[in-house]
């Protein structure tokens, strides 16, 4: 399954019952992490999800509010057992930033692997494999800060058609190689293709993650077609715009018009600001522009599945 958990919706601070900013990723055994807030591993510890299966961890930017817990949490993993590498990746700045938090740890049972996006990857939106799931950074705007949202999806390989293999004469040995996309050689030479036994392309999932930022067509564009859009809305309050403005931040109206503009399914609001203790009271300014808009919540939990 395609599993996706908010640990924290909270921004600047922690509010009691209110993380910070965290969210984490899982497929086929494997998780990718968003963001580390301060106390994310506390909040995940209650999740009772597993800390070991933490290959990647995606930062969107380097406000404390996004990557205080990472000396914490990287001591919780290391006490799971873990001694795999961890890859750390995010954009300009990471080496610094991390370099600095990590003299606070000691020495870790596993190697941590630092990735920084290049300027290249982050505008031109490039696709990055991690096991079997597909991230893609995309700019946000955030002041001078360099920000990216992410998006993380999984692909599904084309339906393998049995009819066509039998048709076309090939060895029933050869089909388990097309099958999964490569080319195979019968024992007379005769090379054969996938195209020759699969059909179309078929829909996979895609969760897309953005906060921290002003609208933007990059971001609109990282989110296109997705099943779940998670996004900051700082401000509810619409007389609050100029204040979201001249912080860089975005409005539950805007992240709204965002997920409408994308085709996105769902959207799931987040990052909410230490002012704004009962974001159910703005809920339908949001809902007015997209109606399939939910308040996210610490450890909300949404399991996604193939639609066929």
């Amino acid at each position: 399954m395609f599993d996706v958990c908010l640990l924290g919706t909270g921004g600047m601070r922690p509010l009691p019952g209110r993380y910070l900013t965290s969210c984490l990723i899982r497929y086929g055994g494997h998780s990718v992490l968003i963001d580390t807030g301060e106390g994310t591993q506390i909040t995940l510890c209650r999740t009772g999800w597993s800390f070991k299966d933490i290959d990647t961890i995606l930062f969107t930017h380097y406000h404390a509010d996004h990557i205080a817990g990472l000396p914490g949490l990287l001591l919780t993993i290391g006490n799971s057992g873990r001694e795999e590498p961890i890859t750390l990746m995010g954009p300009q700045g990471l080496r610094v930033v991390v370099e600095g938090l990590l003299r606070i740890t000691g020495k870790l049972p596993f190697q941590v692997l630092g990735r920084e996006l290049t300027k290249e990857e982050i505008e031109e939106q490039r696709e990055i494999c991690i096991g079997d799931m597909f991230v893609t950074p995309g700019k946000c705007s955030h002041g001078g800060m360099p920000c990216v949202g992410y998006s993380v999806a999984i692909k599904r390989r084309p339906r393998f058609d049995p009819e066509r293999a039998k048709a076309a004469g090939i060895p029933l040995k050869l089909w388990r190689v097309l099958q999964q996309g490569e080319e195979a050689v019968g024992e007379d030479g005769t090379l054969y293709t996938p195209d020759m036994v699969l059909a179309e392309e078929r829909k996979g999932m895609k969760i897309t993650y953005s906060t921290d930022s002003r609208p933007t067509k990059a971001i609109c564009r990282l989110a296109e077609g997705s099943d779940l859009f998670i996004c900051e809305g700082m401000y509810g309050d619409p007389e609050k715009q100029e204040k979201t403005e001249e912080k860089h931040h975005m409005s539950f109206q805007e992240a709204a018009t965002m997920a409408a503009r994308a085709g996105v399914k769902e959207l799931w609001l987040t990052h909410y600001s230490p002012a704004m203790p009962d974001p159910e009271e703005y809920l339908e300014v949001a809902r007015a522009i997209f109606p399939n808009t939910h308040l996210g919540k610490d450890r909300m939990i949404r399991e996604f599945k193939y639609e066929d």
